[in-house]
């Protein structure tokens, strides 16, 4: 229970800070304390990162992740002692 309670203690941190419902791969690497070319990285090898959304077809495609994916990611990753 406490998973939960911390996942939705993030969301509303986040919900709050960007005043929307998705973030992009700068606003990412913030929160993960990495660069965006690292973001980039971890999108291209499929790993480290929270389940992400890209809008369009073309191989340059915007990409966004949900502040919800990122709280679960977030709550899922982080060990509070």
């Amino acid at each position: 229970m406490q998973l939960e309670s911390n996942k939705e203690e993030i969301y509303e941190y986040l919900k709050s800070k960007y005043k929307r419902a998705t973030i992009g791969k700068k606003e990412l690497a913030t929160e993960l304390g990495i660069s965006p070319s690292t973001v980039d990285l971890y999108i291209s090898k499929g790993m480290g990162i929270p389940p992400y959304r890209k809008l369009g077809t073309a191989r340059n495609a915007k990409v966004v992740f949900t502040i919800i994916d990122l709280a679960d990611y977030l709550t899922q990753t982080i060990k509070t002692v």
